[in-house]
């Protein structure tokens, strides 16, 4: 049963949401749709899919949930939900840093500092009785799902699973104790441009001088694509800020939608001598059909969908969304071919824009490849943390 707090300064309730209770779950879902398109309306918002929602916040169908505790809370006021956060205790996070560190998770609110305090306390002491020392987001509902919230670049939309919020969350979360952790940066490259010449050539020496070769994933053969990319995603990204390493269950729940926004040409995997040792996943950008769709994919949403993307060409936009290199190879460039192979790809398909990221702020390296291909930075994402 939902249990109520009620302020004593302000006539708002906090109502925790069990996951148990499907219909404040429902409620929990539908904050975002007050926020932005009541309170604070932007028409760059795209709503998320609500099936997917549901899916993603039912333990039954969500292997994220096999290793963590999490609890929820809205707030509620004059008849509305109005406010939504998650404290969440990770323990493939804990055992994986060895670090008592928690999330913050699905953080969105109106502008009322009084209620967004109200939030965080309560996941505070939700986390500090659970024996957590500090915490880290929002994320939805970690650094392998979408993370941060969006800090600059209000006036364009959201690429496919990257945030979307009002201007005033970075103020309301500072004002909350919060100090920034990490940014994290989007990019955006004009694919009806040529690659920089410079780049191609540095791309085919790398090839030629680590007898790298890249092919298209098959995606006739879906599961076994996926199987080499759990295999290196682990290795690659182990090194990586806020890393937790994903179970093959994990991945595989989570891949399980992306053939559907896939082409060959935009899954790519690097061998040497037949060996996978990287592989670049890049998916057509929905997110102008999900306006559309205002989260029902049902009963026609589905057909929008498909002839959208795969029928009517209006999708002229892609995202690429991971990019692994195991380690042993890191340093030998091979970053170089698999952008240069996915700037290609993405012209075949008759794209005419493609985005990159997330990636962290202070990973020089492969930022600075990034700009070399001709791609400028589009939007930041910022994560913050706290001692609790």
């Amino acid at each position: 049963m939902a249990r109520e707090s009620k302020s004593e300064s302000s006539s708002f309730r906090l109502v925790e949401v069990p996951l148990s209770d499907r219909k404040l779950v429902e409620r929990f879902i539908r904050v975002p749709w007050h926020i932005n398109r009541v309170h604070h309306p932007s028409s760059h918002w795209v709503p998320p899919l609500l099936m997917d929602r549901r899916d993603y916040l039912n333990p039954k169908k969500n292997p994220f949930f096999d290793h963590v505790e999490a609890a929820f809370w809205m707030v509620h006021h004059q008849g509305r939900d109005v406010g939504r956060i998650a404290a969440v205790k990770d323990a493939d996070y804990i055992s994986f840093h060895g670090e008592k560190t928690g999330y913050y998770g699905m953080f969105d609110c109106c502008n009322d500092p009084e209620m967004a305090q109200a939030l965080v306390k309560r996941a505070n002491d939700w986390m500090v009785a659970h024996g957590l020392e500090q915490a880290i987001g929002p994320f939805e509902l970690s650094t392998n799902y979408i993370s941060g919230i969006l800090v600059d670049g209000f006036q364009r939309d959201p690429a496919i699973n990257m945030p979307f919020n009002p201007p005033y969350y970075d103020r309301l979360l500072e004002q909350c104790g919060l100090e920034k952790a990490k940014d994290l940066w989007q990019w955006s490259i004009d694919l009806t441009k040529p690659i920089p010449e410079r780049i191609v050539r540095i791309s085919d020496r790398v090839a030629k001088r680590a007898g790298i070769t890249i092919r298209n994933m098959d995606l006739a053969k879906w599961d076994d694509e996926v199987g080499i990319c759990i295999d290196i995603y682990n290795d690659a990204w182990e090194k990586n800020w806020g890393f937790v390493p994903v179970s093959e269950k994990e991945f595989r729940h989570m891949a399980k939608d992306l053939k559907m926004v896939i082409h060959n040409d935009l899954g790519l995997v690097a061998e040497v001598e037949g060996r996978p040792v990287a592989f670049a996943l890049t998916i057509f950008d929905v997110n102008p059909v999900m306006k559309k769709l205002d989260g029902k994919l049902f009963p026609s949403g589905i057909f929008r969908l498909l002839w959208d993307t795969k029928i009517s060409n209006k999708v002229d936009k892609a995202r690429l969304i991971l990019l692994g290199v195991r380690a042993e190879y890191r340093k030998s460039g091979i970053i170089s071919p698999l952008m240069v192979e996915t700037f290609r790809g993405g012209q075949r398909q008759g794209l005419v824009a493609g985005e990159i990221g997330w990636t962290l702020e202070d990973n020089h390296a492969v930022n600075a490849m990034i700009e070399r291909m001709g791609a400028t930075r589009a939007a930041t994402y910022r994560v913050y943390q706290k001692t609790l």
